[in-house]
C-alpha cells in the first residue's frame, strides 16, 4: 500500500473516532442535564414538634431518615402565621403586603392576575406539575368533607388531586379537648378505626404515588399538602397508641407570663379564656396532635419508599416544610396568627441528591420561606422572576455555616397591625403598626421570650436600631397604608 494511501485511511480513521467521541461526550452532557424532579411537601399548622428537630416526645421516623439525606434549616420562618397568606407567599416568592393576601381570605391570583407561581414557572419550562390535597388555602375540615379547593390557582398546575375524607366524622373515639371551643376550629380528635388509607393524608399519599408512577419518565413538579396535624386532630388508633397519655409534657410557662406584653393579644386564644382547656385535658390534646404528626410522617415515608422504588430519589429534590408553626399552651396560647418564636418558626428540610457533603447537617441561620421559589429555580437551572423577595439558598445546601449567607433577619406579620422581626439575638414585634405596645426580647438571655424589654431604658439602643431595621423591612416587603389598613380580614 503506498504510504500517502496509508496515511489517508489512518487519518480517517482518527476523524471518525473522534467524532464517535464527540458524538458519546454529547450524549452523556444530554444525559447530565437531565432536568431535575421536585417533590415538595407541606403540612399543616405544624410547629419543630420533629424528633429530628429536638422534640423529646413527637416521633417522626421518616421525617428524620429524609433529614439524614438531606439538610435541616433549623431557623426557619414564615411571612404570616396562618394558612391562606403563608402559602400565598410561599408560592409567589412575595412578602404579604405585596401579594396583597392578609389572612385567608381571596386568592392570589385575585390580588395578582399576572403572578408567576413557583409551580407555575417549572410548567412553563416543560415540567408535569400536580397538586395533590391542600397548597393554596383550604378551609379545613370543611372542604375535605366536601372534596374542594375553592381557593385554588388553576394556572399553577396540571392536574389537581382534591382529597374528601370523613374527618370529624370518622368512626371511632371523639373527644374535645378545647371545650370552650365549639368551632371547627376547636381541639376535635378521633382515635380513628380504619387503616390509613380511611382518612385524608393516607389518600393523599396514594394519589401523589400514583401521580409518580404515571409520570416517571418526564421531569415532574409535584406538590401534596398534607392536612395533619391540622384540626380535627384525626388519626388511626396504632398512632395514638404510640404514646402514653399521662407522659405527655405541657409547655412550662412562669407566673406572671403575660403581664408585661401588650393589651391587644394578651387575651387572645388563651388557654382557659378561649378554649377551657385543664391540665388534664392539655395531655390528651398534646397526645392527639402528636398523634397526627405520627400518622402524617408515615405517608411522607409511604411517598419517598416508592420514589426509590421508581429509581427517581437520585433526581429528584423533596423538600418538607410547614405553612406556619403553633403554639400548644405556651405563654397560655394556642394555634397560630401570634408572633412569638412558636408560631414564626418551621420545620424545613430540603434533600438535593447531588449535594449530599452536607447530608444530616443543619444550618442556624436566618431564612424565610418565600426563599424556597428561588431555591428551587436555581438547583433546576430555571430564571425566576426578578421581582421576587427571596433569595436561593443553594450557599447554605452547599455550606451551612458559609458567610455568603447575608440575610440577617426574618419579617412576618400578623393581625391588629402586628409587625415581628426575628434577628439572631433579638425578636422584636409592635402591634397596630406601632400604636398598640411593643415586645422585645433578648433570645441569647431569653429564648423562650418570657421576658418583654421594650420598656426597659437599659435596652433603648438595641430597640431603636430594630424599630427602624423593621420599618426598613417594611418598605422593602410592599407595605403601603394606602393599601392595607391592618385591619383583620
Amino acid at each position: 500500500m503506498p504510504v500517502a494511501l496509508f496515511i489517508h485511511k489512518n487519518n480517517m480513521k482518527k476523524k471518525y473516532a473522534c467524532l464517535l467521541i464527540g458524538i458519546l461526550s454529547l450524549a452523556t452532557s444530554i444525559l447530565s442535564a437531565k432536568k431535575p424532579n421536585v417533590l415538595f411537601l407541606m403540612s399543616d399548622d405544624l410547629n419543630t414538634a420533629l424528633s429530628g428537630f429536638g422534640h423529646p416526645q413527637c416521633k417522626t421516623p421518616e421525617l428524620d431518615k429524609l433529614a439524614e439525606r438531606g439538610m435541616r434549616f433549623e431557623n426557619m420562618h414564615c411571612q404570616y402565621p396562618v394558612c391562606g397568606s403563608s402559602r400565598a407567599s410561599l408560592m409567589s416568592g412575595l412578602y404579604p403586603y405585596t401579594n396583597g393576601t392578609l389572612g385567608n381570605a381571596g386568592t392570589l391570583r385575585g390580588n395578582m392576575p399576572d403572578v408567576v407561581t413557583m409551580s407555575q414557572l417549572f410548567r412553563k419550562n416543560g415540567y408535569r406539575v400536580g397538586r395533590v390535597s391542600k397548597i393554596y388555602h383550604m378551609g379545613i375540615p370543611p372542604e375535605i368533607l366536601a372534596g374542594t379547593a375553592t381557593r385554588d390557582d388553576p394556572h399553577s398546575w396540571d392536574e389537581v388531586v382534591n382529597i374528601k375524607a370523613p374527618e370529624q366524622n370518622a368512626p371511632g373515639e371523639k373527644t374535645n379537648w378545647s371545650p370552650k371551643n365549639k368551632s371547627s376550629q376547636s381541639f376535635t380528635g378521633v382515635v380513628a378505626e380504619g387503616d390509613d388509607l380511611a382518612h385524608a393524608d393516607g389518600m393523599a399519599a396514594s394519589h401523589a404515588i400514583d401521580f409518580l408512577k404515571r409520570h416517571k419518565d418526564k421531569p415532574f413538579f409535584l406538590a401534596c399538602g398534607f392536612v395533619r396535624p391540622h384540626v380535627p386532630l384525626v388519626a388511626p388508633a396504632k398512632y395514638f397508641d404510640r404514646y402514653e397519655r399521662d407522659a405527655m409534657i405541657a409547655p412550662a410557662v412562669p407566673e406572671g407570663d403575660l403581664e408585661d406584653v401588650p393589651e391587644i393579644i394578651r387575651n387572645y386564644k388563651r388557654n382557659s379564656t378561649s378554649y377551657g382547656i385543664t391540665p388534664e385535658l392539655h395531655k390528651g390534646l398534646l397526645e392527639a396532635y402528636y398523634a397526627s404528626i405520627s400518622y402524617m410522617d408515615a405517608q411522607v415515608g409511604r411517598i419517598l419508599d416508592v420514589l426509590e422504588e421508581l429509581g427517581l430519589a437520585e433526581n429528584t429534590i423533596v423538600v418538607f416544610t410547614s405553612d406556619h408553626g403553633y403554639l400548644l399552651g405556651e405563654h397560655h396560647k394556642f394555634q397560630k396568627q401570634h408572633l412569638f418564636e412558636e408560631s414564626t418558626r418551621v420545620p424545613f428540610i430540603v434533600s438535593v441528591p447531588w449535594m449530599n457533603k452536607q447530608n444530616g447537617k443543619a444550618t442556624k441561620h436566618i431564612t424565610e420561606l418565600l426563599d424556597l421559589y428561588p431555591t428551587l429555580a436555581d438547583l433546576s437551572g430555571l430564571k425566576s422572576p426578578k421581582n421576587l423577595h427571596g433569595s436561593s439558598l443553594v450557599p447554605l445546601l452547599k455550606n451551612p455555616s458559609t458567610d455568603a449567607w447575608t440575610k440577617d433577619l426574618a419579617f412576618t406579620i400578623s393581625r391588629n397591625g402586628g409587625e415581628s422581626i426575628r434577628t439572631h439575638n433579638w425578636r422584636f414585634t409592635h402591634w397596630g403598626f406601632g400604636s398598640g405596645g411593643m415586645e422585645l426580647y433578648d433570645l441569647r438571655k431569653d429564648p423562650g421570650e418570657f421576658t418583654n424589654l421594650a420598656n426597659d431604658p437599659k435596652y433603648k439602643k438595641p430597640l431603636k436600631k430594630l424599630k427602624a431595621q423593621l420599618e426598613s423591612k417594611r418598605k422593602e416587603a410592599g407595605y403601603s397604608a394606602k393599601r392595607f389598613s391592618g385591619k383583620k380580614k
